[in-house]
């Protein structure tokens, strides 16, 4: 079975290149809205979902990895900035704030249209930002395309007082713990597929 990530995002992308398996990449075409009265983890599950079913019809032998990342605070939904002025003022709200992050992910067999979906929750929560501190920091990355306006990959981990989660690489987008397990029940062992390794 080949493997095929579900979203144009570099930064998943990346993730999914340190795991040294082969794989095709494809952004589907999906509405990313919420739904009415839908939350911040039920909107991350369906979307990671809806990805991968977007692209099942024209991809019919692959894994179809989809994944989507919704942030919370004190119940509210955060986006993507955009910006420096929409950054800035979305740090000065986290400033000294719990954020969660729901990172939904979907393996779908298009062979089977058997699926596999689950939520990681990352908490972050913000140490007390100072405008300097935001000023200096946006200017030096410029996170505009991240939701909460930080790459936690980077510079963005000064940001933090505190991260908790059971995979490390869900705040980034793609939680390649959980989707290791997910493969393997699809009968997909990473470790039989590097690229690294000479046949």
């Amino acid at each position: 079975m080949k493997l095929l990530l579900a979203s144009s995002s570099p930064y998943r992308r990346e993730l999914l290149s340190r795991l040294q398996i082969p794989f095709d990449w494809q952004a589907p075409d999906v509405d990313e809205q919420a739904l009415a009265g839908e939350k911040p983890q039920q909107l991350a599950l369906r979307l990671s979902t809806d990805k991968t079913l977007a692209l099942a019809e024209n991809y019919d032998k692959h894994l179809i990895i989809g994944s989507d990342q919704v942030a919370s605070c004190r119940g509210k939904s955060i986006n993507k900035p955009g910006n420096y002025a929409n950054a800035f003022k979305q740090l000065q709200t986290l400033s000294g704030q719990r954020v969660d992050f729901y990172t939904g992910l979907c393996v779908y067999d298009s062979v089977s249209g058997q699926s596999i979906a689950d939520t990681v929750i990352t908490e972050v929560v913000f140490r007390q930002l100072s405008d300097t501190d935001i000023d200096s920091y946006l200017k030096c990355e410029q996170p505009y395309n991240c939701a909460g306006s930080f790459k936690s990959e980077g510079l963005g981990i000064s940001l933090f007082e505190r991260i908790s989660s059971d995979d490390n690489t869900a705040i980034i987008g793609l939680p390649l713990i959980r989707l290791r397990q997910m493969l393997a029940t699809f009968d997909y062992h990473i470790l039989e597929h590097l690229c690294c390794v000479n046949s």
